[in-house]
């Protein structure tokens, strides 16, 4: 008789949820902590499997030290980069990022004149620092803007897979994709409940 396979959902896992201070706390206080406990329970878990991009994963090794994780960390969290060149995304996601870039251009372009206007009021350190940090908003908040962050969103969207990230571009663009996305502070409630059901279905089988 042929062993009974579960059926298994994929997960692509963002480096936030093991890089963020504030983002790691169910997991660990360091990056290295938060991997252990991670493969700890990802590792009772035969009906998922998780993934992360190659070059997150490589941002992700120069935070952790990988000679103090005890867990298969290669054998548990897959790496792949998505098929960039088979992959189709609709049309109508380019009319939105050039819609998207061109208010962000313009927010920009008023962030500067507000600047420049206010340097003879204020202190012009302050007014740079000031420019500088309403600039970056206006420009990057909510938007995706490194490679990295379009091959988590190519990968999810490949295989179909639930996006675990806390970042608000990503998530607004799995939005637009249809793609399934979860906060970082709910994986771990994720990952317990799937312990139980793998569990149960372990026992309706046997």
């Amino acid at each position: 008789m042929e062993p009974v396979r579960l059926k298994r959902d994929r997960v692509v896992l963002d480096t936030s949820l093991f890089v963020n201070p504030v983002v790691r706390s169910d997991f660990g206080n360091t990056p290295t902590e938060a991997i252990e406990s991670f493969l700890s329970l990802a590792v009772q878990i035969p009906t998922l499997e998780f993934y992360m991009p190659s070059s997150i994963f490589k941002e992700l090794l120069n935070f952790i030290e990988p000679e103090k994780i005890s867990g298969d960390l290669l054998t548990i969290l897959h790496q792949k980069s998505p098929r960039k060149h088979e992959l189709t995304c609709p049309a109508f996601l380019l009319y939105e990022l050039i819609e998207d870039i061109r208010e962000r251009i313009n927010k920009g372009l008023r962030v500067a004149e507000k600047a420049v206007r206010s340097v003879q009021r204020g202190d012009e350190k302050e007014v740079i620092q000031g420019l500088r940090r309403n600039y970056r908003d206006a420009l990057r908040e909510g938007i995706i803007d490194s490679k990295e962050d379009v091959d988590l969103i190519l990968l999810a969207k490949e295989l179909n897979a639930l996006l675990i990230t806390v970042d608000y571009g990503a998530i607004k663009w799995a939005e637009k994709l249809g793609i399934r996305w979860l906060l970082p502070n709910k994986f771990k409630d994720y990952l317990l409940s799937s312990i139980k059901r793998a569990k149960l279905q372990q026992v309706d089988v046997s």
